[in-house]
């Protein structure tokens, strides 16, 4: 095949991705696999940016490039980015060959290291420009002028995915605010949508509730830890319900979801175009004022939005630079993570003052595979969701059901749980939930353990306070005892540290003499 023809390949294959994926992160790896096979290239990475507020922020690279590296940073000066724009409108292509600097700006702009040669193109959409293309080739190999040429072939492509991208994310963050805006009015209505049903609050639950009923005639932060889909939010609402703010909003907000550089402006607002006199633009903590606002996966918010955060929680202020007599932010704050916070804190990717200010009060939620005594109640309160989310006559489970759900895992929580009914309940064709096909297809996932049905046939099993005890013991014999920290067995196990000291004080494992094996000055 002919240069020509394989670059026309190139050039359809590149559209078709970028036609066929509304996120750009789904369509760039196979973009660079074909880019590959016409230019020398390591790296292809997407970056976008907002005028109004100089953003300028990885979207998508091949390989992934660390949003936090120095390499992706903004642009540093007003200067840098002025002339960055005027040199985008006129859609040219820029190449770097060794440490020679152009266009301006360049070292902001390209995510590798500064002695690479590169390549780097405008993004322009139907409002102007939106960001650059960048391909950075192996080390110890130049570009050639015809790959220009077929950088600049690209430019169209790559904007459409780049344009595609920012609506299906602004779409997202249109329906995050549309829904802020209905709790708020549906609370001055005094038409409070109803909260989650807390089911197993007296059994499984019940120290949790307890703790729950401590906090929440208080307005102390609260930080809720548990694996995902244990219930975090359904606990951050009872906390809201049963406090003074129950008539006030309440907002969740999801922190991993957001792009690391509209964290900001999302949660703390901005004022946009601010020459022309503009309204300002409330983020979700003024839009919760009077009420609670629910920070889900907080281990994922930027360095400088935790630095805020942390100002909100000790001043009330959104701004650390605020005046005295600024606006208040009149919130209470309940926090949520799946991750073991205090690891992040020492890896330095948390702040420690914000840690100990949530850590003041944490609630810790049991897995599912540790309050058996509830799958029967909730299998039932899914499969009254089920019949009324789907239009579908009621069906509960019978006792077999029962036995099958109690004789499995459920390394997904409760949040499987509800997946495994909701399957159950459009599977059936009869007057009962067809379980055990639905079960079939969780049971196989990787991790999981199998129904007692199907491992009946295995023989004699230990029990799960046996299995489990074993397990723990020889995560503690691998660790030398100890129980936190890069080498510790809550990281080998996958669990919170204090999660994993419960379950050991349950099952009366001694681990005196797995500390034995090493120095005990070491920490636990």
């Amino acid at each position: 095949m002919t240069q020509t023809g394989r670059f026309r390949d190139v050039l359809l294959g590149v559209w078709r991705e970028a036609c066929r994926h509304i996120e750009i992160s789904g369509s760039l790896g196979s973009m660079a696999r074909m880019l590959a096979h016409a230019m020398p290239l390591a790296v292809l990475a997407v970056r976008e940016f907002d005028v109004a507020r100089g953003w300028l922020h990885t979207v998508a690279a091949a390989p992934p490039v660390a949003s936090d590296s120095a390499a992706v940073r903004a642009v540093p000066t007003a200067v840098e980015l002025k002339r960055w724009l005027a040199w985008c409108r006129l859609g040219e292509v820029g190449h770097r060959p060794g440490r020679v600097t152009r266009p301006p700006g360049w070292a902001a702009m390209i995510p590798g290291p500064a002695d690479r040669s590169a390549l780097i193109g405008p993004l322009t959409g139907g409002e102007g420009p939106m960001g650059v293309a960048v391909v950075i080739a192996p080390p110890g190999v130049s570009f050639e002028p015809s790959h220009v040429q077929m950088l600049r072939a690209l430019l169209e492509p790559l904007a459409t995915a780049l344009e595609n991208d920012r609506r299906v994310r602004e779409l997202k963050a249109m329906r995050e605010t549309a829904e802020a805006d209905r709790q708020s009015l549906l609370v001055r209505l005094g038409r409070r949508t109803p909260g989650d049903t807390i089911v197993g609050g007296g059994t499984g639950l019940r120290l949790v509730m307890e703790r729950v009923g401590e906090v929440a005639r208080t307005d102390v932060p609260v930080l809720i830890l548990g694996e995902p889909g244990s219930g975090k939010e359904v606990i951050a609402r009872a906390v809201h319900a049963a406090s003074a703010r129950a008539s006030g909003p309440f907002i969740r907000v999801n922190c991993g979801a957001i792009p690391p550089a509209q964290v900001e402006v999302h949660l703390f607002g901005a004022t946009l175009d601010a020459g022309s006199g503009a309204e300002e633009h409330h983020g979700w903590l003024h839009r919760a004022t009077g009420g609670t606002v629910f920070l889900d996966e907080i281990g994922a918010l930027p360095w400088a939005v935790q630095e805020r955060l942390l100002h909100v929680l000790a001043q009330g202020q959104a701004d650390p630079r605020a005046a005295a007599g600024a606006t208040t932010i009149d919130v209470r704050v309940v926090a949520a993570s799946d991750q073991d916070l205090a690891s992040l804190v020492r890896e330095g990717r948390f702040r420690q003052d914000l840690w100990y200010r949530l850590a003041a009060f944490p609630i810790l939620l049991p897995p599912l595979r540790e309050r058996q005594e509830d799958i029967p109640a909730l299998a039932r309160h899914f499969a009254q969701r089920a019949a009324l989310r789907f239009g579908l006559p009621l069906r509960m489970p019978s006792a077999d059901d029962l036995t099958l759900l109690m004789g499995y895992s459920w390394p997904g929580n409760a949040r499987e749980l509800g997946a495994v009914i909701d399957r159950a309940a459009l599977l059936s064709r009869g007057e009962r939930l067809e379980i055990a096909r639905a079960l079939g297809g969780a049971a196989e996932a990787p991790g999981a353990t199998a129904p007692a049905g199907r491992a009946a046939s295995l023989g004699p099993l230990a029990s799960l306070d046996e299995a489990m005890r074993h397990h723990i013991e020889a995560a503690l014999a691998l660790t030398e005892g100890r129980i936190e920290g890069p080498q510790g067995a809550a990281r080998l196990l996958k669990i919170n540290p204090h999660t994993l000291r419960a379950r050991m004080r349950k099952l009366r494992i001694d681990w005196g003499h797995f500390r034995s094996l090493r120095d005990p000055a070491e920490p636990r």
